[in-house]
């Protein structure tokens, strides 16, 4: 694989800055990341063919809007600015940036007005996807506008200078040709040739393991899911035996899913795992508490703990080599939403696995899918031949119903929560739906309403239903379940689940909502 000669994306905080790099990927092209302040002699080490400048939180008018250096536009190479780039972008070489009087946020029609290379075999209207508070209302010289949406300017060019600008998102899969907008530029506007592969990625990955773990053991948080499986196959092949899994109870499991987990683990899979009861400490660090940022890093903190007891324990079994690494399957998704890792993107939640981990860690972590988005782990996974039972598993949080449970975590509230969500993962099994969205669940609210059951008045809980499709969790918009599905889906939650009286579907896109709901 080559590291040069592809596309350097500068971050200016944008939630879906990797998955830029990640589009350009797809294309098998070679993208980094760097700040958007990054030194230009960093940027010319790359010897990119184009430059991406991605999205950010920020108005670039504000005074410590994140900035990059003006003689990046002077580098001789294609750049596009998409969103607050195209906004930095206009304001640098003379255009005008105001607050918009209506923002849009999620889906809206895009107009091309002339014709670009950018959109070249795109139609004329499409559906793509705006996150922005912002707009450009006045051009820089030898810009020319290409698009509109009813509220803002939303494409520019100015292809003397082969700089290139829009509003929207082409980089999200609810983007319409969002795909081919990218190829056009990378292709056919940067003249970038193939250098990336999967191939290539899962061979770097290997070595790098082996040589990180050289002379010591590790285990592997592993859960049974997509992720975790995907990352201790990787490892597995570096460092062998040296690994060992364990898949912890932490007391919010879905119903059966620790028996049935390591079940599927050891006989289908043949690995070595340990499976540890820890749902008495985890409850227990959870009574009482309501906030979802203190429910993360509770579980964040106690997996640790567990982990470090099981070390301690291999270690003395074996008396040889040390535990000095944990392994975890944390995507980027997880990355990019805990903490600000490339530019000064906002913290939208701490996940367990990232910002929820103690400071005074016992382990060096392995991460081998850190950069990489569940559609790609999939595909990496298919070639370390994983069962495809495996694969097309549904995403799910480790914290686990702790934050699909609101409010505070008791027996009695999981055991309701679970009973509704085997019947929603049933019906939509029952309905063949399963393989064909992204994720299925249901989310216990502390809301209770009036009711009439039996003749009788109840005054119940509510149960929200939340099914999505997407590609890789950085957007995703709500399934348009058949009503019938909908039905049988309240109508068995209702009769079967005590307490509840009430079920209601979540018709929320991200954004601006996320997926799970704490």
């Amino acid at each position: 694989m080559s590291t040069r000669h592809g596309i350097v994306v500068l971050d200016f905080g944008g939630q879906y800055t990797q998955l830029i790099a990640r589009r350009v990927r797809d294309q098998e092209v070679f993208s980094a990341i760097l700040p958007c302040n990054a030194r230009l002699d960093e940027i010319r080490a790359h010897e990119p063919v184009g430059i991406v400048l991605s999205g950010g939180p920020s108005s670039v008018y504000d005074a410590n809007a994140p900035l990059c250096d003006p003689k990046v536009l002077e580098l001789g190479v294609p750049v596009l600015g998409i969103c607050y780039g195209m906004q930095w972008m206009a304001r640098t070489l003379g255009g005008k940036v105001v607050p918009a009087e209506r923002r849009e946020y999620g889906p809206a029609q895009l107009e091309i007005q002339n014709e670009s290379k950018l959109f070249a075999g795109v139609p004329t209207r499409l559906k793509v996807w705006e996150s922005h508070g912002d707009h450009v209302v006045g051009l820089p010289e030898g810009f020319n506008l290409t698009g509109r949406t009813d509220n803002a300017i939303a494409a520019v060019e100015n292809p003397a200078t082969k700089m290139y600008g829009v509003e929207f998102h082409p980089e999200v899969n609810h983007t319409d040709s969002g795909t081919q907008i990218l190829r056009n530029f990378v292709f056919e506007i940067c003249g970038a040739k193939k250098n990336w592969d999967r191939a290539g990625y899962i061979a770097s990955m290997i070595e790098t393991i082996r040589r990180q773990a050289e002379g010591a053991r590790a285990i592997c948080a592993l859960s049974g899911g997509v992720d975790s499986t995907v990352a201790a196959a990787l490892v597995h092949r570096a460092i062998g035996d040296r690994l060992t899994n364990i898949f912890v109870d932490n007391g919010v499991l879905r119903r059966n899913e620790f028996y049935d987990t390591l079940a599927l683990l050891r006989d289908r899979l043949k690995l070595n795992v340990i499976g540890v009861d820890a749902s008495e400490r985890f409850l227990g660090r959870l009574a009482g508490v309501i906030d979802p940022e203190q429910k993360r890093k509770r579980i964040g903190a106690e997996f640790i703990a567990v982990f470090a007891d099981e070390a301690r324990k291999l270690s003395s079994a074996s008396q040889g080599l040390p535990v000095k690494f944990l392994v975890q399957g944390t995507l980027y998704p997880d990355v990019i939403e805990s903490v600000s890792v490339k530019g000064p993107s906002a913290t939208i939640k701490t996940h367990h696995n990232v910002g929820g981990l103690p400071a005074d860690m016992p382990f060096s972590l392995i991460e081998p899918l850190r950069d990489l988005f569940k559609d790609e782990v999939r595909q990496i996974g298919r070639e370390l031949g994983l069962p495809e039972e495996i694969l097309v598993k549904h995403p799910f949080p480790g914290p686990g119903l702790a934050v699909r449970l609101l409010g505070e975590v008791t027996r009695e509230r999981l055991e309701t929560l679970r009973a509704a969500d085997a019947v929603v993962v049933e019906e939509i099994r029952r309905a063949g739906l399963y393989e064909k969205v992204w994720q299925a669940f249901a989310v216990l609210l502390p809301v209770q309403s009036v009711g009439v059951m039996g003749d009788g008045r109840t005054y119940g809980y509510t149960i929200a239903v939340r099914v999505v499709d997407s590609l890789d969790a950085m957007t995703a918009d709500w399934s348009r379940l058949p009503t019938e599905v909908l039905e049988r889906i309240s109508a068995r939650i209702v009769n079967e689940v005590p307490s509840v009286n009430r079920v209601v579907y979540d018709i929320s896109s991200k954004p601006p909502s996320t997926i799970e709901w704490e």
